[in-house]
């Protein structure tokens, strides 16, 4: 009993920092409707403020200082690059704060270096209480006690003042607030930056607890997009009831279950979204099919001219694994893999209307079905990439259900979810998976052990799996998909099967993907369960925005540029990340359509 009250104590001590962390998301989003994925980098900037200032100014003060610094950066973000995207769809807002990501990442390293650091203990809590026979850290205790005090004042700051009234109606109803006078763009900036100012708080007071590091930006906002959801997007008192079902979960979690600790939050975030999509204390979503933006351009056919140039590229394509060398031939054959995980996605997305955050778990089924039948079943290349494929699309038909009842930010989390269920169920499950020491020896037999033939065989795989999610997009399947994306109700109106014509996308989009998902396995020789964490699902999305999302070229226009990009600058210097993420915001920013956007609209010119 009293092994349970001390877990439950640090699971209440975790919460208030995670509170922090998602309450601050939650207003964001509730506001602006900003998918903000860089919020987590903001908490990594507290922490290391904080622990910047400390030598300084004393802890304590520190604490205080380092969220304003991290306001003030919030608050130029917002106006520098997110005050642009307001009214386009969650996917931009995404892409774009992922590209904050990148910088944030870099700059860190730059700054501080890639090392962990470790914080000095709170002045006046560094010592233990007695409680039934154990010892409770006193700084435990004091973030228990904080978090219900953060939440009391940001319920008054809502409740008492002109901004929160202003921040409540605008959640409402924006359109109102700015038929009365009321300037949006410093309310939005305002909301953002004390968003940002909660995040640093929680950073901040991380010092004692937590090993400060350049990659605790990711594990963060995943959790906090959990609490988020689960709490109801946009309801501050929920973010705090989330936070302490979810810190108390995980807590007792790791005593009782310690296999199934990094899966737990996820299962939670997944049935609250089927059950009750709005969480604890949201608002009720809109019904799957709402149309929330304005419908993309009819896909244009293609004349002589684009199939030509599509042969040279096919041709060019297989020309360099004959002539170029190892290491070549191994980037055009990823570029080519990379391009067939792309376009499953765009299937869903683009063709679909239907946003995924989650559609690594297509490709990772797909690598793990084919080195785990290679594993135990000793298949070969052509089995292992029929059992990957099948793989994904059962994950495809058993998941897809679920998500076609949901739309907008909501399915986008519940696709998060399930790639997390499996990420971390990959990462756990080490007698199946091997977990973090994965799965080696996945290496093909006869002719295409060879580099070249093994990159012409995903070229041409790939060639022909693009040429048939073209035909599929121009059949009556899939016009009936992009039907029911630009508006759902006159589809259902016209007797349209929306449901099942969805469930349809998600299964090719899923099924595509694990063929990718195969072929990498093989190309790499080994499988780890980053091919399902999240970092590889925004990839793809960015792949998908960089090559345009409503074009059939997009996916391997965008995997070529992205991947030329990622190895070239690799190559070049120790900071490519913040470089790519410069291109990625600056495309966000620039040009939405994609370069597939670019070059329709330079032809609209000249013609």
């Amino acid at each position: 009993m009293a092994f349970l009250v001390v877990q439950t104590l640090t699971g209440l001590a975790s919460a208030s920092s995670l509170f922090l962390v998602a309450s601050g998301l939650s207003i964001i989003f509730g506001v602006t409707r900003v998918v903000n994925f860089a919020h987590g980098s903001l908490f990594m900037l507290g922490a290391y403020a904080a622990l910047t200032l400390e030598p300084a100014i004393g802890f304590w003060p520190a604490v205080l200082a380092a969220p304003v610094a991290v306001a003030a950066f919030g608050a130029g973000v917002e106006m520098l690059v997110l005050r642009r995207v307001y009214g386009a769809p969650e996917l931009f807002s995404l892409l774009a704060t992922f590209g904050l990501v990148l910088i944030i990442r870099d700059g860190v390293i730059l700054l501080w270096g890639p090392a962990d650091r470790l914080g000095p203990r709170a002045p006046g809590l560094q010592e233990s209480l007695p409680l039934l026979g154990s010892n409770v850290p006193a700084y435990d205790l004091f973030l228990i006690a904080l978090g219900p005090l953060v939440l009391g004042a940001v319920w008054a700051l809502f409740r008492f003042t002109r901004f929160g009234i202003l921040v409540r109606a605008a959640t409402q109803d924006r359109g109102m607030v700015a038929a009365c006078g009321v300037d949006e763009r410093w309310l939005f900036t305002g909301v953002f930056a004390l968003g940002a100012f909660l995040a640093g708080l929680g950073g901040a007071l991380q010092m004692p607890r937590e090993t400060i590091h350049p990659d605790l930006a990711t594990q963060v906002v995943v959790l906090a997009f959990v609490i988020t959801i689960v709490g109801g997007m946009g309801s501050v008192t929920g973010a705090y009831l989330a936070a302490v079902l979810i810190g108390v979960l995980n807590a007792v979690g790791l005593a009782y279950l310690p296999h199934a600790t990094l899966v737990l939050p996820f299962v939670v975030m997944a049935v609250t979204l089927v059950v009750r999509p709005q969480g604890l204390l949201g608002e009720r979503p809109p019904a799957g099919g709402t149309a929330e933006h304005a419908a993309p351009p009819p896909l244009p056919a293609w004349g002589r001219p684009a199939w030509v140039a599509a042969g040279v590229v096919l041709a060019v394509a297989a020309a360099v694994p004959l002539w170029g060398g190892g290491w070549l031939q191994m980037v055009v054959a990823e570029i080519a893999i990379l391009a067939l995980f792309t376009a499953g996605l765009q299937v869903i997305t683009g063709l679909g209307g239907m946003i995924s955050f989650g559609h690594a778990a297509f490709f990772g089924l797909g690598a793990y079905g084919a080195a785990l039948a290679h594993k135990y079943l000793d298949v070969g290349l052509a089995g292992g990439l029929v059992s990957g494929t099948l793989l994904a699309a059962a994950g495809a038909l058993a998941f897809g259900p679920l998500c076609v009842r949901l739309s907008g930010v909501y399915l986008a989390m519940l696709t998060l979810a399930f790639a997390e269920i499996l990420h971390a169920g990959a990462t756990q499950w080490y007698g199946v998976t091997g977990g973090d020491n994965g799965i080696l020896g996945l290496w093909p037999g006869g002719v295409f052990a060879m580099p070249w033939a093994y990159a012409l065989l995903a070229v041409g795989l790939v060639a022909l799996a693009l040429l048939g999610l073209r035909r599929y997009a121009f059949s009556p399947a899939g016009q009936g998909v992009r039907a029911a994306r630009d508006n759902p109700r006159r589809a259902e109106a016209s007797a349209l099967p929306v449901a099942r014509l969805r469930l349809a996308a998600f299964l090719v989009g899923g099924g595509v993907s694990g063929l990718a998902g195969g072929l990498y396995a093989w190309l790499k020789g080994s499988v780890f369960p980053g091919v399902l964490a999240v970092e590889t699902s925004v990839e793809a999305l960015v792949m998908m925005l960089l090559g345009g999302v409503h074009s059939l070229a997009g996916p391997v226009l965008g995997a070529a540029v992205f991947k030329t990009l990622e190895v070239g600058l690799a190559t070049r210097t120790d900071l490519w990340r913040m470089v790519l993420g410069g291109v990625i915001v600056l495309l966000v920013v620039a040009a939405p359509g994609g370069l597939a956007g670019i070059g329709n609209r330079l032809r609209g010119r000249g013609s």
